[in-house]
C-alpha cells in the first residue's frame, strides 16, 4: 500500500473525504511551490464548509479532541500536498511542521496535541514523515479553530522533472 492509499484509508477512517473541493479561507495560496519545497499553508480541522473542534483545549475541548484536531488539519495539508505534486509518493520528506494549539491559559499538553498531526504525518508518509516541529499555545485561531498547523515538504528529484512544465514555480510562469 503506497502513501496515497493509506491517506485515503485514514481519511475515511475517520469518516471524512478530501476528494471534494478543498475550500480555503481567504486569499493566499493554500500550497506554494519553490524549487523542490512545497509550502502549505496553515490548515484548521476543515472538513467541506464546516470546521471541526472549535474551542479552547483544556476548557471546552479534552486532549483527544485536540489530537483528532490536529489529525484532521494534517489531512488536509497532506490533500494539498497530493493535489500538487500527483501523488503523495513525489514527497521526500516532511521538513517542517508548525502547530498552533487554542488553549486555556493552564492548558500544557500542547505537545501531545501536535502528536496528532506528527502521528498522521508518519503513518501515511512513513520515513518521509519525520520532521521538525514547534508547538505553540495561542489565544485565539481563525473561525474559533482548535488547531491550525503549517508545514514545508520537498519532492523528490524525480517528481520535480517528472511533473514538466505545469509544475513551475510562479516566477516562471
Amino acid at each position: 500500500m503506497d502513501a496515497d492509499d493509506r491517506f485515503t484509508q485514514m481519511a475515511l477512517a475517520l469518516g471524512h473525504d478530501f476528494g471534494g473541493e478543498l475550500r480555503i479561507g481567504g486569499h493566499y495560496q493554500p500550497v506554494l511551490r519553490h524549487g523542490r519545497q512545497l509550502w502549505v499553508s496553515g490548515q484548521i480541522p476543515r472538513v467541506g464548509d464546516r470546521v471541526l473542534h472549535v474551542g479552547a483545549l483544556g476548557d471546552s475541548l479534552t486532549l483527544q479532541q485536540g489530537r483528532e484536531a490536529a489529525a484532521l488539519c494534517a489531512l488536509r495539508a497532506l490533500a494539498w500536498l497530493q493535489r500538487e505534486a500527483g501523488s503523495l509518493t513525489a514527497i521526500e520528506v516532511v521538513l517542517r511542521l508548525t502547530v498552533y494549539v487554542r488553549c486555556a491559559t493552564d492548558f500544557t499538553g500542547h505537545s501531545e496535541v501536535a502528536d496528532g498531526a506528527s502521528d498522521t504525518l508518519l503513518e501515511v508518509l512513513g520515513d518521509c514523515g519525520v520532521h521538525t516541529r514547534t508547538t505553540v499555545g495561542v489565544l485565539q485561531l481563525p473561525k474559533a479553530a482548535a488547531v491550525e498547523l503549517d508545514l514545508v515538504a520537498a519532492l523528490h528529484d524525480s517528481a520535480v522533472s517528472a511533473k514538466g512544465s505545469a509544475f513551475l514555480d510562479r516566477d516562471e510562469q
